[in-house]
C-alpha cells in the first residue's frame, strides 16, 4: 500500500464566483480570516500529501500571491469549460498513483476527513471513488443515481428530471482516482449538455461503460460545505470560530462566551488562559497559561505570556508580551515592541518598536516609538519621544533604569536618559542627561503679583453676578 505522500491532489478553484458580487477571487474571500483556499491546501498539507496542485484562472495573479509561497503548483485554466477540463489543465499526463479532486471552496473539510477517503479508496480496490454525503435539502447539488445499490450516474441538478430532484444523496465534487484511469477517461468526456461543459462527473459513467470498479464513500456533511454567496461565507467563518472555540474549551482554556470569541486556526492558546467576549486573537498568536485576554481586544502575530492581563478594548499587533505584564485598557502595541515582565501599559499608551524593561511603568497618554526604557523607570503622563525627524528618518530614544520622567515631557530623538535620571515634569529633552542627574528644560515661570487691577476683578465678579441673575431668570 502506497504512503499518503504519494496522493496528488488537485485543487479546482478557477471559477468566477459570480455569485458572491465581489471583485476578490472567490477563493481568496476570508472564513475565519483566513483566505478559504488555505484551509483547503494546510488540511491536504496535513494529510501527507506533498504533490498539491491548483488550477487557477480568475484573478491568477492574486491567487498566486496567496498559494505559490506554500509550494503549491498553479496551473492556469485559460477558459471556463467545465470541471472536467479545469482537471485536464493540471497536467494529468505527468501524474501517476493516486489522485485526490477537490475543490478549492470547501473551506471546512479536515485532514481527518481526506484520510478517511484515502484509507477507503485503497482498502477497497476501486478504480474511481465518488465522496457522497446525504442533505435534507440537495439545493443545486449533482445528484448521485444509484441501480441496484450501485452506482450508475451523476446527474447535475440543472439537467435533472423531477424525480432525479427528490435523490437526498448528492456529490460532495471530490474523487479519488487511479491516475491512468484518469489520463485514459478524461479525455473521452465530451460537452454533451444543456451548459455546453465537460462535466467532470462524466467520469463515473464512462468508468462503467469501461468495466472499471466504481464506488462510493459518504462522508459527513460538513464536506460538501461549499462556499458560494456572502452568506455561506459568514456561516462557514461561523463553524469554523465555533469548531476553534470548542477545541480550546476542551484542552483547559476558559471561554467566557464561545458565541463571540473569534480564534484563528493558527493561533495557540495555553490551558487555564481566560478569553472574555468579544476578543478577536489572529495570525501567529500565542497565550499563555493563566494569562487573561479581556473584552474588546484585537491581537494579531503576538506572543503573551504566562500571567499576562489583556485589558480591555486594546490592539496588539507583532508585539512580545513577557509573564505577569499588564497592558490596557485601550493600550495599542505596534510591531516589535516587547513589554518585560511585571512592566505595565496602562489606558491610552501607544509603543512602536520599544524595549520596555521589567517593572517599568506607562500609566497613561504616552507615546513611546524607537525608544529603549531600562528597568525600574516611571514614564509619566502625556510624554511622547519625538523619533520622527524633517530628514524623514526615525531616531532612537534610550531611557535607562530606574528613571523618573515626569507628566507632559518630550524627548527629541536622538537622545540618552542615563540611570536613575529624573526628568522634570513639562520638560523638552534634546541633549543627553546624565546618569542620577536632574533634567528641566522648560521656560521659567513668571509671577506678576497685583496683575489684574481692582476694577477690572470688580467687573468680572459683576459681570459673573449679572450672568447669573440672567440665567436664574
Amino acid at each position: 500500500m502506497k504512503e499518503n505522500n504519494e496522493v496528488t491532489a488537485i485543487i479546482l478553484a478557477a471559477g468566477l464566483g459570480k455569485r458572491m458580487k465581489s471583485p476578490l477571487p472567490k477563493i481568496l474571500h476570508p472564513v475565519a480570516g483566513r483566505p478559504m483556499i488555505l484551509h483547503v491546501i494546510e488540511n491536504c498539507k496535513a494529510a501527507g500529501f506533498t504533490d498539491i496542485r491548483l488550477v487557477a484562472g480568475f484573478g491568477l495573479n492574486s491567487v498566486k500571491a496567496v498559494v505559490e509561497p506554500l509550494g503549491v503548483q498553479i496551473h492556469v485554466q485559460a477558459q471556463q469549460l467545465g470541471t472536467g477540463d479545469a482537471v485536464k489543465s493540471a497536467d494529468i499526463e505527468s501524474l501517476s498513483g493516486d489522485v485526490l479532486i477537490l475543490n478549492g471552496d470547501h473551506p471546512l473539510i479536515e485532514a481527518e476527513d481526506l484520510l478517511a477517503m484515502v484509507k477507503e479508496f485503497r482498502s477497497s480496490g476501486v478504480d474511481l471513488m465518488v465522496v457522497t454525503t446525504i442533505l435534507e435539502n440537495p439545493k443545486s447539488f449533482g445528484r448521485v443515481v444509484r441501480s441496484g445499490g450501485q452506482i450508475r450516474a451523476i446527474v447535475e441538478a440543472k439537467d435533472a428530471t423531477q424525480a432525479t430532484l427528490n435523490i437526498r444523496e448528492v456529490n460532495t465534487g471530490m474523487y479519488l482516482i487511479k491516475a491512468d484511469v484518469l489520463q485514459d477517461e478524461l479525455p473521452r468526456i465530451r460537452p454533451a449538455n444543456a451548459q455546453n461543459e465537460y462535466y467532470l462527473t462524466d467520469l463515473v459513467g464512462l468508468c462503467i461503460e469501461g468495466h472499471l470498479k466504481v464506488g462510493t464513500f459518504q462522508g459527513p456533511k460538513r464536506v460538501s460545505w461549499g462556499v458560494n454567496s456572502q452568506t455561506e461565507l459568514a456561516e462557514a467563518s461561523r463553524i469554523k470560530y465555533r469548531q476553534k472555540a470548542r477545541r480550546l474549551m476542551e484542552d483547559g482554556v476558559i471561554l467566557m462566551d464561545p458565541r463571540t470569541t473569534y480564534v484563528e486556526s493558527t493561533v495557540r492558546v495555553e490551558p487555564g488562559a481566560v478569553l472574555y467576549p468579544h476578543v478577536m486573537l489572529r495570525g501567529n498568536t500565542r497565550v499563555g497559561a493563566m494569562s487573561s485576554i479581556e473584552p474588546h481586544c484585537y491581537v494579531v502575530d503576538t506572543d503573551i505570556g504566562n500571567s499576562v492581563q489583556i485589558r480591555a478594548g486594546s490592539y496588539l499587533e507583532s508585539a512580545r508580551i513577557m509573564n505577569h505584564a499588564t497592558v490596557g485598557p485601550y493600550a495599542r502595541l505596534r510591531p516589535e515592541t516587547v513589554i518585560a515582565e511585571e512592566a505595565h501599559v496602562g489606558n491610552f499608551v501607544e509603543m512602536k518598536k520599544v524595549q520596555f524593561g521589567a517593572r517599568s511603568k506607562a500609566g497613561h497618554l504616552t507615546y513611546l516609538g524607537d525608544a529603549e526604557v531600562g528597568e525600574d523607570a516611571n514614564v509619566g503622563c502625556g510624554t511622547i519621544t519625538c523619533n520622527y525627524a524633517v530628514d524623514r528618518k526615525k531616531y532612537k530614544t534610550v531611557i535607562g533604569k530606574r528613571v523618573f520622567v515626569g507628566s507632559d515631557t518630550q524627548f527629541v530623538a536622538p537622545v540618552t536618559v542615563g540611570d536613575g535620571a529624573v526628568i522634570g515634569s513639562g520638560s523638552t529633552i534634546t541633549k543627553d542627561v546624565p546618569p542620577r542627574a536632574l533634567a528641566v528644560g522648560r521656560a521659567r515661570q513668571v509671577v506678576k503679583e497685583n496683575y489684574v487691577k481692582d476694577e477690572a476683578a470688580k467687573g468680572d465678579s459683576a459681570g459673573g453676578n449679572e450672568a447669573a441673575d440672567k440665567k436664574s431668570g
